[in-house]
């Protein structure tokens, strides 16, 4: 009986013990942009080019075409999630303004 109350309590510490040390994945969620994508946007551009420079947006407005929505979302184990947003604004076909966490490039509004 001693043993088994030995055995028991002995498995039980050893397993209160590992349950914290628990890992957790990284998840990444969304566009991953980064300034040096940002930095070859140029007012005036296609929806087209704009895609290629940045890849599919994230949200499109079923209603509204004219802004493209990029969200970042990383979670790195037990950390704060970290989130980035762009949006990009379109006048008929033709990329406006971009706004967000990433700052608007100094040559953006320099013709193609």
């Amino acid at each position: 009986m001693r043993i088994k109350f030995l055995l028991v309590s002995t498995l039980s510490a050893a397993l209160l013990m590992t349950s914290g040390c628990v890992y957790r994945i990284d998840v990444p969620q969304g566009n991953f942009v980064e300034q040096k994508q940002i930095e070859q946007l140029r007012a005036g551009m296609t929806r087209e080019q704009v895609a290629y420079v940045l890849g599919s947006p994230m949200v499109q407005d079923a209603f509204d075409n004219s802004t493209w929505h990029y969200v970042y979302y990383l979670r790195e184990g037990w950390n704060e999630p970290k989130r980035k947003t762009l949006t990009v604004h379109f006048a008929g076909d033709k990329l406006s303004s971009v706004n967000g966490d990433f700052p608007a490039p100094k040559s953006f509004n320099m013709p193609l």
